[in-house]
């Protein structure tokens, strides 16, 4: 007996590790060769795999699609309806498999609904970016990022909420924060 939960009309390939506690909602499909953490929760008509590796306390929300060369570490929040990518040049007359591109989601970084995560980009931890948004390169951790491309506008602490400096420094319920060569330098508390 598994020890997480799949929705009737949710389908589980074979060769599919899914951690205990892990929800999985509404017409989803895991594919072959993916590894899911603990405590994880997928909304409806999500596509997670082939051979992704998710980690635990992620939150994926509807109509998300985890592709081949996406990692997602713990506590990552994907909104609904974000697109990942995987090749650079797509066309649909060419197979380009062997071009997939890694994209990495870093702990506790969050993306906002609609936004689009070009492959080949790492998002740092904590990093949270903004609904609509289309990332094309990497992503400092703590970074807020918005708009089309992708810019940073300012800083969010571990709590996702922005970090209001004096004298170059802030805090939150979580850590401390000091901004030192457009670096953000954390201090748990």
């Amino acid at each position: 007996m598994s020890n997480y939960f799949a929705h009737e009309t949710a389908i589980i390939d074979d060769a599919v590790s899914i951690g205990e506690n892990t929800k999985i909602w509404h017409f989803s499909h895991v594919l072959s060769h993916t590894s899911i953490g603990n405590n994880c929760s997928f909304g409806q008509n999500c596509v997670v795999g082939p051979k992704v590796t998710i980690g635990s306390g992620v939150k994926v929300q509807n109509n998300v699609s985890v592709y081949e060369g996406v990692e997602v570490e713990d506590d990552v929040f994907l909104g609904p309806s974000m697109v990942f990518t995987n090749v650079i040049n797509p066309r649909a007359f060419i197979q380009r498999k062997e071009e997939f591109k890694t994209t990495l989601l870093k702990k506790g970084c969050s993306i906002g609904a609609n936004a689009t995560i070009v492959c080949g980009v790492t998002i740092g931890e904590y990093a949270l970016v903004g609904s609509g948004a289309v990332v094309n390169k990497d992503v400092k951790p703590y970074a807020l990022m918005v708009g089309v491309p992708a810019k940073q506008i300012g800083w969010v602490g571990i709590s996702g909420n922005t970090l209001k400096f004096i004298d170059n420094k802030s805090e939150d319920e979580f850590a401390y924060y000091a901004l030192m060569d457009n670096d953000l330098k954390v201090e748990r508390k």
